[in-house]
């Protein structure tokens, strides 16, 4: 985000470290919700927190939170179903998906993979599609997997397997078939679900 001469720069102050933060997308016009990935090195705790935004009168305040099994790698948010979606994976290589209230960002529910289903453990990184209906997940295993959402449960199935010998650290998503991956050394592979089987390109380069 670029700082204008005419931007203003407003401090809250928060007693954990904050590991990630995301935008809320929410119905109303008149809220805004931040999503915070917090940790607390005293009483070894990571959890999602949700704060509203107003800025006038300007305050930021704490609404809920969701304490999470293990430190927090990835955090991404998207709107699903007339609700608002938190995407988030963990050290431990489980995933969750926590479902706030469009209109306050109540958290309702939650729906998860557990730990060494998709990941062994290490860093995962995920990207959630606009809209909310699928996820992919990669991580320094070397494994691509690709969840489905629905209103109550997961659907999930691995795309790839490198067997550790490459390790993933970043994906986003192209279109709703294709997505790119970034890892150590190799630079980029491109993937598209239509041509199954691994990437289906690789741009090398001094990055």
């Amino acid at each position: 985000m670029a700082v204008t001469a005419n931007s203003e720069i407003h401090r809250f102050p928060q007693y954990k470290y904050i590991d990630a933060v995301r935008w809320l997308p929410v119905l109303s016009a008149f809220n805004r919700f931040a999503v915070l990935a917090t940790s607390d090195f005293d009483s070894n705790l990571s959890s999602i927190e949700i704060h509203s935004f107003k800025p006038n009168p300007l305050s930021f305040e704490f609404q809920s939170s969701w304490t999470s099994p293990s430190p927090i790698s990835s955090l991404k948010s998207s709107q699903f179903l007339q609700k608002s979606i938190i995407a988030t994976s963990t050290s431990s290589g489980s995933l969750h998906f926590l479902f706030a209230d469009s209109t306050d960002a109540r958290l309702l529910s939650e729906v998860s993979v557990p730990e060494n289903e998709l990941h062994l453990e290490g860093k995962c990184c995920i990207d959630l599609m606009d809209g909310g209906v699928e996820c992919v997940t990669v991580g320094d295993d070397g494994r691509v997997n690709l969840v489905t959402v629905g209103d109550s449960n997961l659907n999930y199935r691995r795309l790839f397997d490198s067997g550790g010998l490459v390790s993933y650290t970043s994906v986003k998503w192209a279109s709703p078939v294709e997505f790119a991956t970034g890892g150590y050394g190799f630079g980029l592979h491109w993937w598209d679900q239509r041509k199954p089987g691994g990437p289906v390109s690789q741009f090398k380069g001094n990055w």
